[in-house]
């Protein structure tokens, strides 16, 4: 069974892959720094498959961690990064750092260990000004954030490294990823576990500017689902190749708030007093994003398991039962 190194593996999205290759019989290494994933995340895993899971402690901006995770690995699932286009605007250079030459550096390593296929976590925050509707690969326009522009340098460094070296390589754009273990704390917290968590202490969510932006939610295991058709595709034009990573549907944030309400409601009936508030705009921040998934469809055979509705059900079941905080 192949060898698999998940980098930012105690992450959010990280460590779902991690279960998920497991349990597939896979040999999995994590390397992570833990500047914002958890041991909590993958402390069961390490209990359950102390065979086949093995954690590194590393960072991807140190070139000998990168070369020593990928020592005998068949395939590297870049997860990687300082997320969150507030936390780029408010620090640039260590986004950058983190994400361009920690993304560099993994590259170079995987080259140099003659890794099979380097599928990594590329964003919807690419996509930039572009107006288009629904988002094609193939059409972007111009980035808002820091952030973005380092996703968007991913893109063409993995391109190049492809037809400079052969390295074999998928892209996923993910678009506003949700699910089990997003972390609800923190100042850059994700907007749905950040809801999840106003709405269970009975305090107003705030939604940035009118409520209208809109958004390809996207539930975990659809991300999950995509990283392994990327990983184990066998038809040579689906390879080197960038991908949305969605549903290809989108909610606008009240619609979205109005829904994580009745949802939570049904666990907690006072929830339903509770009042949303609105706030100003968010610098840097897409005002519409919807996916075509039909690229997707038709080189990976991808097939979506989750609606943003079920994953949402699914979201608020993990956090009545895992949130204390």
């Amino acid at each position: 069974m192949s060898n698999i190194l998940i980098t930012g593996g105690a992450g959010f999205i990280g460590s779902n892959l991690c279960e998920a290759l497991l349990k597939d019989g896979y040999n999995v290494r994590c390397l992570d720094n833990f500047a914002t994933g958890k041991m909590e995340n993958i402390q069961p895993l390490l209990n359950e498959y102390p065979d086949r899971f093995e954690l590194q402690t590393g960072d991807i901006r140190r070139p000998e961690d990168c070369r020593k995770g990928v020592e005998g690995v068949d395939y590297v699932l870049h997860q990687a990064a300082l997320g969150s286009v507030p936390r780029s605007i408010n620090d640039p250079a260590t986004t950058n750092e983190v994400n361009i030459s920690g993304f560099l550096n993994m590259l170079i390593a995987s080259r140099d260990a003659g890794v099979k296929r380097f599928i990594f976590a590329a964003s919807s925050s690419t996509y930039g000004d572009s107006q288009s509707l629904p988002k094609v690969e193939e059409v972007i326009g111009k980035p808002l954030s820091p952030y973005a522009i380092t996703k968007y340098v991913n893109e063409l460094y993995a391109d190049v490294f492809a037809r400079t070296y052969g390295l074999e390589y998928i892209g996923l754009r993910y678009f506003n990823v949700f699910g089990r273990r997003q972390d609800p704390n923190g100042a850059y917290a994700a907007a749905i576990p950040l809801f999840v968590k106003k709405f269970m202490n009975h305090e107003s969510p705030t939604i940035n500017g009118d409520g209208e932006n809109s958004r390809d939610f996207t539930y975990i295991d659809n991300v999950v689902l995509m990283n392994k058709l990327a990983m184990t595709t066998t038809n040579p034009e689906a390879v080197n190749q960038i991908y949305n990573t969605a549903f290809g549907d989108r909610t606008t944030l009240t619609q979205l708030v109005t829904m994580l309400k009745d949802i939570l409601s049904g666990y907690d009936p006072e929830i339903a007093d509770v009042a949303i508030t609105y706030g100003p705009e968010r610098k840097g921040d897409i005002p519409h994003s919807l996916a075509s998934i039909e690229k997707a469809k038709q080189l990976l055979g991808y097939n979506p398991q989750f609606s943003m509705q079920e994953g949402l059900k699914e979201a608020v079941k993990w956090y009545y039962t895992n949130l204390t905080d």
